[in-house]
């Protein structure tokens, strides 16, 4: 519990983890109640599986043009003020989302909320990162998982229930209460800024393109970069195509929230305990593992008629992605040092847009020619190629890493002795 509560002065108290490891959960329960019925919200106005692909996927571009503009904004502020700013953004939008009824506002309002999405995610990965001690990381992004999915089983439920028995427009009013909460319990938590304790010296890299041409010369941040994608593909299916599967199937709102509910329950249970997992085995192994047993549930998909046996299988294949989903980032801070971690985690983190633009463009062309039935073999297809790049991850055990470093910091002692003794 050491990650969670510390003693100071003889009385327990909350640690900077756990304190933003609540912020998360509020965060990610706002996320997660709109996210239920974004699909169906969408749908509402466009009446095609396809346009609500296409218009995503538009939205997946903004979301990557942000990441490439406003690397340099991101670097040279303070992570903490950038942060704070980004939740005061979404609670503003989330209202306004509240009152809306028209077509062309609905489309600028989610252009901004995009733009705001690369500011959030990007200054809370370098928050936690900074906050972790490096044979931790693991440790510490399975813990920020845990408390995500927590939000992301409970979220469906209320947002279904919502929806169905009132109306989708108060789920955004909820969600934006969620957020103003987390902005306030952020302000008045006095989490350090371990920035300003730690006084490392980033360089300044003002060349974006040249950011994202060195972060691609190098195979191993090549192959973390799509395998750090896979869960984005798989996520693009669950909650943008499914949801409006299950309300053409005749379902209600209420059954989206059932299955997205049921969809988060693998991942509070098994996420933490995947991510220590991984300190012991490495990440290779839990890679292919993940990716494998999604692929093969979602082959199996195909050949089944029920609704319900659907999204079943769909259920068993969120253990996959609880292996990925903590242990990619993490794979992904044990490749660099300090020095690039500015630099190259804004180029990295355009993984989970990309991924989500090819998932939803091929799943939206598809939906034009095919029925929807084809997409569990596209995402199939797409989740046993992420098996097969698993193979070229570099087997990292933090476990080890661990040992060595104790090791290390003992024989440094001995020497110190030694010298204190002559």
């Amino acid at each position: 519990m050491g990650v969670l509560i510390k003693k100071q002065k003889g009385l327990p108290v909350l640690t900077g983890m756990a304190k933003l490891s609540i912020i998360i959960f509020l965060i990610s329960l706002s996320s997660s109640v709109v996210d239920t019925v974004w699909a169906v919200y969408l749908y509402s106005f466009f009446k095609s599986e396809s346009a609500v692909g296409y218009f995503s996927s538009f939205l997946t571009l903004v979301a990557l043009g942000s990441y490439i503009i406003f690397v340099p904004l991101i670097e040279n502020s303070r992570k903490m003020k950038v942060f704070a700013y980004s939740l005061l953004g979404f609670a503003i939008t989330y209202t306004l989302f509240a009152l809306n009824r028209n077509l062309y506002i609905l489309v600028i309002l989610a252009f901004i909320l995009t733009m705001l999405y690369t500011f959030r995610i990007t200054s809370l990965g370098i928050i936690i990162k900074n906050k972790s001690q490096q044979t931790q990381l693991s440790r510490n992004e399975g813990m920020r998982y845990t408390f995500m999915n927590i939000a992301w089983v409970i979220g469906p439920l209320i947002s279904g229930y919502i929806a169905d028995k009132y109306e989708i427009n108060l789920v955004f009013v909820l969600s934006a209460i969620f957020i103003f909460l987390a902005l306030i319990l952020f302000r008045t938590s006095h989490i350090r800024d371990n920035e300003k304790i730690k006084k490392v010296k980033k360089q300044r890299h003002r060349d974006i393109l040249k950011n994202f041409f060195q972060f691609f010369r190098n195979r191993e941040r090549l192959v973390v970069y799509f395998i750090g994608g896979g869960a984005a593909l798989w996520w693009g299916f669950i909650y943008l195509y499914m949801p409006i599967h299950i309300i053409k199937a005749g379902l209600s709102n209420l059954w989206v929230g059932y299955f997205l509910f049921a969809v988060a329950i693998p991942l509070i249970l098994c996420e933490y305990a995947f991510s220590k997992w991984a300190e012991k085995i490495g990440f290779r192994t839990i890679f292919k593992i993940g990716f494998i047993l999604t692929s093969i549930l979602a082959f199996s998909s195909f050949f089944i008629e029920s609704i319900y046996v659907i999204m079943a299988l769909l259920v068993l294949a969120s253990f996959g992605m609880a292996m990925i989903e903590p242990t990619s980032e993490a794979y992904f801070f044990d490749l660099i040092d300090d020095r690039q971690e500015c630099r190259f985690y804004g180029p990295y983190n355009t993984t989970i847009d990309v991924n989500h633009f090819i998932g939803k463009m091929l799943a939206a062309s598809m939906l034009l020619f095919l029925p929807f039935k084809y997409l569990f073999i596209l995402f199939g297809v797409l989740m046993f190629l992420m098996f097969l790049l698993s193979f070229k991850v570099k087997n990292i055990i933090e476990k080890n890493k661990r040992k060595t470093k104790n090791s290390r910091t003992l024989r440094l002692k001995e020497e110190l002795d030694a010298k204190d003794g002559e």
